[in-house]
């Protein structure tokens, strides 16, 4: 397509704008275009193995009570 054959972007439908008025609207388009090109998406956020964490090599905390020295050498 060549760019003659193209519809145009911005069309005025009624009133008589000055070139100011044009100016100003187009200023105006041309930046929130500009804004919307730039937002990026955020990154996904790291996915992390539950398998891989290092809290599942530390032991938890023995509570004092009854059979815990027993219960500190047993297998969980």
């Amino acid at each position: 397509m060549t760019p003659e054959s193209r519809p145009p972007l911005l069309r005025v439908i009624s009133g008589n704008p000055s070139e100011e008025e044009l100016a100003a609207i187009i200023a105006a388009v041309n930046i929130a275009a500009v804004n919307t090109r730039s937002r990026r998406a955020a990154p996904p956020a790291p996915h992390f193995s539950l398998w891989a964490r290092k809290a599942r090599q530390v032991r938890p905390a023995q509570r004092p009570g009854f059979g815990a020295w027993r219960a500190s050498t047993l297998p969980r």
